[in-house]
């Protein structure tokens, strides 16, 4: 029965802890945009190094647009 007498005092103590950290969260921004930094490394353009982290020279670059732009295209007669 002693011990709930340091008990509370230390829970006390931790939930205060745990309330100013979230304020303190919540005034620096850090709960602002949850969603665009998730979304923000889909949209990063990856077009000037290939896998093997060399960069591209122009030439490759542009065959790797015009083949994309070519998935792109609806081709009406396939339809």
């Amino acid at each position: 029965m002693e011990v709930i007498y340091l008990l509370i005092p230390i829970a006390a103590i931790l939930v205060a802890v745990i309330v100013a950290g979230f304020i303190w969260a919540v005034r620096s921004g850090q709960f602002d945009d949850l969603e665009g930094p998730a979304y923000s490394i889909l949209m990063d353009d990856d077009d000037e190094y290939d896998l093997a982290g060399r960069t591209r020279t122009d030439k490759e670059l542009e065959d790797v647009r015009e083949a994309d732009d070519d998935d792109r295209r609806i081709d009406v007669k396939d339809r």
